[in-house]
């Protein structure tokens, strides 16, 4: 394996800035990592479009400026070449955006979202866009109207999802950056089961102009990446006040870099670590509560005081989020009709009205996991069931942040797994719903608040990832980096390195790709 491919993104940035290593050459060797092992019947199949040209040319760019110094050399961002893929519900200019759906097959937006402007001005060159369950509707990428994504850790098991693509993405190192998105929990449990670091931060922290909504009061964008630093590195560059975005907060991004820094110590005296009583123990696999354990014996022995919180409204949140969210579907998704918006497949027979040629293209743009969801938001928000449906869910949101508030009374941060399982088997649950949206029982809370959360790497069961979650208050992502840097520090320390060391070798022989 090429080892610039291996290298952290700020490793990279490092040797970018100091000569040893061309964004040229930084790039082509993911393009080339991309081409090996993406493709074929057993590729990770982590990218729907790679932008090959663009991501030359703009590495090129930097490489230029860096050769010529001066002020405009010493103004670039400290990740200006360093390559970033892309979550394909994000709109960019030059790409196709199909949300992994063929109501979006082949579209070209003909803006850019604003988390896009951002990377574009820093120069990042972006790799491509990601592969996702359709609207960023399910927990496997396994609902992608284009396939599935594989985990890099073994390709016969999903990679998390929605946003399964960015984290298949980083873990199997075609990316050392990636950008997801968060709505239930679509950043944190693929960082989980691939063993890479998610952050879903503040709702309003990162602006969401431009990320195709489903479930707008829930959405949010956030970096995925191999390490705490990279992914503080980048939600520095995409947070921030935004005007298009009527939610976006109008404060000043915290200084997350250097709470990674201090985080990096290993030294977590004097903060109060608060274990969820509800998110543990039954229904977690024994190999993930185990690492769980164990990662609290670390926080301990490191000077973190560890206290039980009890949030008895979390066993309500599951079912109040498949309220929600599908009645946001419902009303973000009405538009796709095939005349204002989205692919027109016209009905085989009959007149041609506007009600026929919405239901042809509905049923033909639109998959099984999307149409549950229309249906079922459609339901919960019609007469006679809004209020005993929806309107009470919004009640048990309210239980929930004020869960929160008593929680963070007693601690600084919360902590629990991100996932109950490791990543499941391709196909396993498919045909099971129920089941599946299970996986999101510990990252869902976060959502319905607000508040940010991160995963960490947490060690391996059974030879699969576990991972680590911590939440904070609302506006205090700050937090998190330097709890989640913490204990990166001291597992990294018992292992010898990095969890993604460990992970199996892929190579076109494994996965069928062309070298």
């Amino acid at each position: 394996m090429n080892q610039i491919i291996q290298l952290s993104a700020t490793e990279l940035a490092a040797k970018l800035r100091a000569g040893e290593i061309t964004s040229v050459e930084a790039v082509q060797a993911h393009l080339d990592r991309i081409a090996e092992i993406d493709g074929g019947e057993r590729g990770v199949h982590a990218f729907l479009h790679v932008n090959t040209d663009e991501a030359l040319a703009v590495a090129a760019e930097v490489d230029a400026i860096r050769a010529a110094g001066g002020a405009e050399a010493e103004a670039l961002h400290p990740l200006a070449g360093v390559p970033i893929a892309i979550k394909d519900l994000i709109v960019t200019k030059g790409q196709p955006t199909t949300a992994a759906s063929k109501m979006l097959e082949g579209w070209m937006s003909p803006y850019d979202a604003t988390v896009i402007s951002k990377i574009r001005a820093a120069k990042l060159p972006m790799l491509g866009k990601t592969n996702l369950d359709e609207f960023a509707m399910g927990s496997s990428t396994e609902h992608s109207a284009y396939g599935p994504t594989r985990n890099p850790w073994d390709l016969d098991r999903i990679p998390g999802g929605s946003g399964g693509g960015s984290a298949a993405a980083v873990a199997s190192f075609e990316a050392p950056l990636a950008l997801g998105t968060d709505t239930g929990g679509s950043i944190r449990q693929p960082g989980a089961v691939t063993g890479t670091v998610g952050v879903k931060p503040t709702y309003g922290g990162v602006s969401r102009y431009g990320a195709i909504a489903m479930a707008s009061s829930l959405d949010q964008i956030g970096p995925v990446a191999r390490t705490v630093l990279d992914s503080a590195y980048l939600h520095e560059l995409i947070g921030g006040h935004d005007p298009a975005d009527s939610t976006s907060l109008n404060e000043q991004v915290p200084a997350l870099i250097a709470a990674a820094e201090q985080g990096a110590t290993g030294d977590m005296t004097g903060v109060r670590v608060g274990v969820i009583k509800e998110l543990q123990g039954e229904g977690y696999e024994a190999g993930v509560q185990a690492r769980f354990d164990e990662s609290l014996e670390a926080l301990r022995a490191a000077g973190a005081e560890i206290v039980e919180v009890s949030c008895p409204n979390f066993k309500y949140a599951l079912a109040a989020y498949y309220l929600i969210m599908p009645s946001e579907v419902s009303s973000n998704l009405a538009k796709f009709d095939g005349v204002r918006f989205g692919t027109r497949v016209l009905p085989e027979e009959g007149p041609l009205t506007i009600e026929r040629v919405m239901g042809a293209t509905r049923a033909a743009g639109f998959g099984e996991e999307v149409k549950r969801r229309i249906i079922l938001g459609t339901y919960a928000l019609s007469a006679g069931y809004y209020d005993a449906y929806y309107g009470s869910a919004q009640k048990v949101r309210t239980l929930i942040q004020r869960d929160f508030d008593a929680a963070f009374a007693l601690a600084d941060v919360l902590i629990s797994p991100t996932s109950p399982n490791v990543a499941f088997e391709l196909g396993s649950k498919i045909d099971d719903p129920l089941s599946m949206y299970l996986n999101d029982v510990a990252t869902i809370p976060a959502n319905m608040a607000g508040i940010p959360g991160i995963t960490v790497p947490g060690g391996l069961s059974e030879g699969l990832p576990v991972g680590i979650q911590f939440l904070a208050p609302a506006r205090e992502d700050a937090r998190l980096y330097r709890v989640g840097a913490a204990l990166e520090k001291l597992l990294e320390d018992s292992w010898g390195g990095r969890l993604l060391d460990q992970a199996p070798e892929l190579s076109a022989t494994t996965t069928g790709g062309v070298a």
